[in-house]
């Protein structure tokens, strides 16, 4: 019992120790990409999840090849039936609006709850293409916070082109919000602007999200550990800075967040709506920016805003100017 107890201590007291001799760690456990779940899902073949879904893959760079699902809006699946990967790219330009799901860390685009939430978003009316960034699910290269956003700006001008001009929303969840304002920045920067920006548990940066995550608030009581995981994160080149993105947006923006959510706290989603009010206020635009909390009560926490049975009536009120 004694020796257990020892190891215990032994395993705590050596984890700051560990980040700061080999901080790499500390990325590979932000991106969480080697853990390719679900296991035994051939991403290649989309229909085991996904009803009229079509995978392709493109090269963002050289050397990276990013794994995408176009899933079609319900009502064409019954004209889809055998229908050709080309085909499915020629749909784009149908006018309806395009949705790029950019999902959190760990696993790959044929995760339960990113599945529903597809589902939901076909049903809908929507294109969705979602994206396995460079390293994670069959896509090629390692993760970085300039390689994940290149990879969404690359599918995000890609997406644009084939719908010939058509509205194209991206659709950030949890790490994927900062992906989200990041290449919403660069959109902006290139001098377009985004035609809507949802993101669903967004953070403020990945370091505050580091600070806050359950594991390592057991540490906080010791001198100097917070600073010590933020200094490892800048380390690492992982900022995501959303709260700094959102400041300059001019996008529509729909934030998404629910008040028991144990990975990204509820006041870091409260935080960046209350920057982007005022951005709006100082920019004296009439651009909208929404946002729906959902209760503790709902049990929703950090992955599962797809079970609320209004979202799609949500979604659409937010989209439906695009359409004018």
């Amino acid at each position: 019992m004694k020796r257990a107890a020892l190891f215990v201590v032994a395993v705590y007291a050596s984890a700051p120790v560990i980040l700061y001799l080999f901080p790499w760690i500390l990325g590979h456990i932000i991106f969480s990409h080697l853990l390719r779940f679900p296991l035994f899902v051939d991403l290649s073949r989309p229909e085991a999840v996904l009803n009229h879904t079509c995978n392709f893959y493109l090269d963002t760079e050289e050397g990276v090849s990013v794994g995408v699902w176009h899933t079609l809006p319900a009502s064409q699946w019954d004209e889809a039936m055998g229908r050709s990967p080309e085909s499915y790219r020629e749909t784009l330009g149908d006018g309806r609006p395009v949705i790029i799901y950019l999902h959190g860390n760990l696993g790959t685009r044929a995760i339960h709850h990113r599945v529903e939430l597809v589902k939901i978003l076909s049903a809908a009316g929507y294109h969705v293409l979602s994206l396995d960034y460079r390293g994670f699910g069959d896509s090629t290269g390692e993760p970085s916070e300039a390689g994940l956003t290149s990879d969404a700006l690359f599918l995000f001008h890609w997406v644009k082109k084939q719908s010939r001009g058509g509205p194209v929303c991206l659709w950030g969840h949890s790490l994927g919000t900062g992906v989200a304002t990041n290449t919403a920045v660069k959109v902006q920067e290139q001098g377009s602007v985004l035609d809507a920006l949802i993101l669903e548990a967004p953070f403020t940066t990945i370091g505050d999200v580091v600070v806050n995550y359950p594991l390592t608030k057991v540490y906080m009581f010791l001198p100097g550990f917070e600073s010590l995981l933020r200094n490892i994160v800048e380390m690492n080149n992982i900022v995501f800075a959303s709260d700094k993105n959102v400041k300059t947006l001019t996008s529509p923006l729909l934030i998404l967040h629910s008040e028991d959510d144990d990975i990204v706290p509820y006041h870091m989603g409260l935080k960046l709506y209350e920057i982007s009010l005022q951005a709006k206020k100082e920019y004296n635009t009439d651009v909208q920016v929404e946002m729906i909390s959902y209760s503790a009560n709902l049990g929703f926490s950090h992955n599962k805003i797809y079970l609320d049975p209004n979202l799609s009536n949500v979604v659409g009120k937010f989209l439906q100017t695009l359409r004018q």
